[in-house]
């Protein structure tokens, strides 16, 4: 899967694309529903399937003060587009130049001029546009005008009635509910960054720790998790069970959270490699202990804990 950074970047064999259009934080099982149907319709019409989504999301640019909410930065985001099938993404840079565009000149400039899309795909509530002016109907309007083809993709839901979206899934995780997340998600929440240098206590006392700072992310509930940890590297498959502390330590206290995971059975050097770390169940809160040899007690009975819960839910 390629990445593109501009509209005008598209060499000739990625353009008369079919194109599925929006934010996609969390790639959850909704925007699964869309993708699937631009994907469809891409094969059946031997297109290539490109999605165009930007950065940094909407939301943070007209509300820059907000607290971290995404689920999906850049780089976790395109490695679940990859697996949907997804040929190319085109991540353009949001900023108060494409925030002024008027629909009719992005549906115009961007959709059918710069990248010559075939057909477009959206969610039924996708917007873009001057002040969030265009809606799937301006765009089927347009596409008329221009020369490509419109589906508009109806909300989808979950057996239960529950709508699979993004404000839903961030609930689940704030609560610590990585299980429930992950049946809006389709697949376990991800956290992902280069391991950083940390104080080595973990080292010290026996279990050392690959340490991942957070400040893109939602901040789920603090506490111990089973994870599951890939490094992210060419020809890495292996996904390594593990334990994980998230959140401010309160032992030593550290301004900003931080994901410190110990990886079973795992002793490589990876300063400075990005580690994808798959949060599979929360074991408890966070804890300050009475002493050192408390706490190193209760990480033997957090990896025995992390142990059983990654065994009732294989990868």
């Amino acid at each position: 899967m390629r990445l593109y950074r501009h509209e005008t970047d598209l060499p000739s064999e990625a353009r008369a694309a079919v194109v599925t259009l929006g934010n996609f934080d969390g790639v959850h099982l909704g925007h699964q529903a869309v993708i699937a149907e631009a994907l469809r319709i891409a094969r059946a019409s031997d297109r290539p399937l490109g999605v165009l989504t930007f950065e940094p999301h909407t939301k943070a640019f007209f509300q820059p003060n907000l607290p971290p909410f995404r689920l999906t930065p850049l780089r976790v985001k395109l490695h679940a587009l990859e697996a949907l099938g997804v040929d190319y993404v085109v991540a353009l840079a949001f900023d108060e130049h494409l925030a002024a565009v008027s629909a009719e000149a992005f549906a115009a400039d961007v959709l059918a001029g710069g990248l010559g899309i075939s057909h477009a795909v959206a969610g039924g509530n996708f917007r873009y546009g001057h002040k969030h002016a265009g809606t799937m109907e301006t765009l089927a309007a347009a596409g008329l005008a221009h020369g490509f083809g419109v589906t508009r993709v109806a909300p989808v839901s979950a057996a239960d009635g529950t709508v699979y979206s993004a404000t839903a899934i961030r609930k689940f995780i704030a609560d610590g509910d990585l299980r429930g997340a992950a049946t809006l998600l389709g697949r376990p929440f991800e956290i992902d960054g280069r391991v950083v240098t940390g104080d080595k206590r973990g080292r010290e006392l026996g279990f050392p720790t690959a340490n991942l700072k957070i400040t893109e992310y939602m901040r789920p509930a603090y506490g111990i998790y089973a994870i599951r940890a890939l490094v992210d590297r060419p020809g890495s498959s292996d996904w390594i069970d593990g334990v994980a502390n998230l959140g401010i330590r309160p032992m030593w206290r550290t301004e900003e959270p931080m994901l410190e995971a110990h990886l079973f059975d795992f002793n490589e050097d990876i300063y400075g490699q990005v580690l994808r770390v798959r949060l599979i169940e929360r074991l408890r809160p966070e804890a300050k202990f009475d002493s050192i040899k408390g706490l190193v007690e209760q990480v033997d009975r957090d990896k025995i804990a992390a142990r059983e819960a990654l065994l009732a839910q294989p990868a």
